[in-house]
């Protein structure tokens, strides 16, 4: 690992992101097509910056490694030194990784996001002019999602059917609590996983929500949950989260559960006029909907919702379902953020897709779009906007990767490489 030049570093202080104007920023190709990917997208972060700031900012590029790479070279899947490196610098972008099979690390991905503890798994969603989409309306589709990162069932809580680990929690629930045991159907087969499920978890990812709607002036936050059938569990995210919206945000929000109990008490004439008059004072509208509806409804009612706060597997099924109505994963960014201590990893949302690599052939908009997010995260709006500019300008031109160029008339298809020089010619 090396710098490709002097910097400094990112720092945090008074809960306030302060960022140099040459600041380290750790990364990791990526596997597979993770090198043909960064190259084209790192040109496009470097023209961007030296447009919107004429030489007086420029990021400092620190490469580590993880995934097949780090384990080919130093035989370690993840290794200690490129931990260190995110957790010093505070901002870093990686491309996708190999996960191995059949031992080690189980997700390289999920491991940086609890070693980090990034909370937060930010998804926005959005349709750029051009792209192919499977939806009649993609243009509706505007959304952020805070998936909650750290909890749920990907905390890998799990116990192998037959393992003595699942005996002896199977035996445990047999004598502590014999109702639950008795819905065990197969308990000599049965794999057992547990779903933790936190007041502080919720609380954190909910707090971040809200802060980002009302800076962002959007008009409403969706609680997405399970909570009718899990009840203390995705039932509990629900509550917290209405419980928090209305103790530290009472101001700014006006809760739909509100909205049901002055129904109830009062009929839904009532609750209308109620809400109506809540919403025309300019206050954000905080509601929620069962996990399953909301999957029909992004398809159905795209425009009514806006930014969703919701669990690790929701979160997980919801943003790419969501991508696909917007052109796919290929181009669909993300980022993992703690926006207590500052942490932040961006990254390519889709596989390794092994057998494109080195064709210089696949499309870099998820990595490119995450790229966008990491500045506008460190406050650099002015390079982020040239990014999406340079994005929108490229896709107008027709002037596409081979996933673009296939479903789109009149296309031209151009390497990953080329695709990145349209981006970067197009930004204004």
């Amino acid at each position: 690992m090396s710098d490709t030049a002097h910097g400094a570093t990112i720092s945090i202080q008074n809960g306030k992101l302060h960022v140099p104007d040459n600041p380290i920023i750790p990364f990791i190709e990526g596997d597979g097509t993770g090198p043909d990917i960064w190259r084209a997208s790192v040109r496009v972060f470097d023209a961007a910056v030296a447009k919107a700031y004429g030489g007086r900012r420029a990021i400092a590029w620190k490469e580590v490694l993880a995934g097949q790479q780090a384990y080919d070279k130093v035989k370690n899947w993840l290794p200690d030194e490129t931990v260190e490196a995110f957790r010093h610098y505070l901002v870093g972008i990686k491309g996708p990784l190999t996960t191995p099979v059949g031992g080690g690390v189980r997700s390289l991905n999920v491991a940086l996001r609890q070693i980090l503890d990034l909370y937060v798994c930010l998804r926005p969603v959005r349709w750029f002019k051009g792209v192919p989409s499977p939806v009649k309306t993609p243009e509706k589709v505007d959304m952020v999602i805070f998936r909650e990162n750290t909890e749920d069932i990907y905390a890998g809580i799990e116990w192998e059917a037959g393992s003595e680990g699942a005996r002896k929690v199977l035996a445990f629930l047999k004598q502590e609590f014999p109702k639950a045991y008795a819905s065990v159907r197969f308990p000599e087969t049965t794999a057992v996983g547990l779903k933790p499920v936190s007041r502080e978890g919720t609380e954190r990812l909910v707090r971040s929500a809200l802060a980002y709607a009302l800076a962002n002036k959007r008009k409403n936050l969706t609680i997405v949950h399970k909570g009718n059938i899990m009840k203390y569990t995705e039932g509990g995210f629900r509550a917290w989260a209405y419980a928090l919206a209305e103790r530290e945000f009472a101001d700014q929000t006006y809760t739909w559960e509100r909205w049901g109990r002055t129904k109830a008490a009062n009929g839904e004439d009532a609750a209308n006029a109620e809400q109506k008059k809540a919403l025309a004072s300019g206050k954000l509208l905080v509601k929620d909907a069962i996990a399953d509806i909301t999957l029909q409804q992004v398809l159905t009612r795209p425009d009514e919702f806006d930014v969703i706060a919701t669990l690790n597997l929701n979160g997980d099924y919801l943003s790419d379902a969501l991508a696909a109505q917007v052109g796919g994963i290929g181009i669909a960014p993300g980022g993992n953020i703690n926006y207590l201590t500052g942490h932040a990893v961006f990254e390519a949302t889709h596989g390794t897709a092994p057998k494109y690599a080195n064709l210089d052939k696949v499309n870099p908009g998820s990595v490119v779009l995450s790229g966008e997010m990491m500045l506008r995260y460190m406050g650099w709006t002015e390079a982020a906007d040239l990014i999406v500019n340079g994005v929108e300008g490229a896709i107008g031109s027709r002037m596409v990767t081979y996933d673009f160029a296939r479903l789109m008339d009149g296309a031209t298809e151009v390497s990953t490489t080329k695709f990145g020089d349209a981006i970067i010619a197009h930004m204004s």
